[in-house]
């Protein structure tokens, strides 16, 4: 595999930093969309005559109650992303889970982005620019527990697990488990029900 992983070593070089592009007006901060990751990514790997094959898996849709008390499906799903070299054939697969909650049909389509977004940023060590560990609030908030039984989204380069109890000094995202302050808890709960950090909520926002 040695000539697909010299064609990879480019593409990490390439897409070693994604510039922000979406804007919460709100908390008025920049972040990287889903867009702005697979753009880079997918110019990169063509440019270098590398195909992307993606394989999405279904492995649970369950019902979850909202701090509303309103009813979404919650979508767990394993995407297999195969990466060919069209000059050698050499090929290798990276997987990733993902989780998607939304009121109406859109849960899976948001698992799916949610996955694939941290296929990319985990294999190619992408670099955005947003540290979850860097807001100083977060170990001065309270954590909640968790409403629903879903389990959260998450990847194998992201994966964390999110506390249910209030045993814990530290709020984390509903969708991808990253520590967020207690200002942007408040936020993603009022407006989306559960907790999200920055980028889970434009998620949600780009394939609403």
């Amino acid at each position: 595999m040695q000539k697909l992983a010299k064609k990879f070593v480019e593409v990490m070089r390439e897409c070693s930093h994604v510039v922000k592009t979406g804007t919460n007006d709100f908390h008025r901060y920049k972040y990287a969309t889903a867009n702005d990751v697979l753009e880079k990514v997918n110019a990169s790997l063509t440019r270098h005559g590398i195909a992307s094959v993606v394989t999405p898996s279904l492995l649970s849709v369950q019902e979850v109650t909202t701090a509303k008390g309103n009813t979404e499906r919650l979508a767990t799903v394993e995407v297999t992303v195969t990466l060919i070299d069209s000059e050698s054939g050499e090929s290798f697969a990276i997987k990733v889970l993902g989780s998607g909650q939304d009121a109406g049909d859109k849960s899976l389509a948001k698992a799916q982005t949610m996955a694939l977004k941290y296929a990319y940023l985990a294999s190619l060590a992408v670099a955005t620019g947003d540290d979850p560990e860097a807001d100083s609030k977060t170990d001065e908030a309270t954590t909640y527990s968790q409403k629903s039984s879903g389990t959260s989204a998450v990847s194998t380069a992201t994966k964390s697990s999110a506390p249910k109890t209030r045993t814990s000094t530290k709020l984390v995202c509903h969708d991808c488990g990253s520590s967020i302050s207690q200002k942007v808890a408040d936020y993603s709960q009022a407006k989306f029900g559960k907790f999200l950090c920055y980028d889970c909520q434009h998620t949600q926002q780009n394939v609403a």
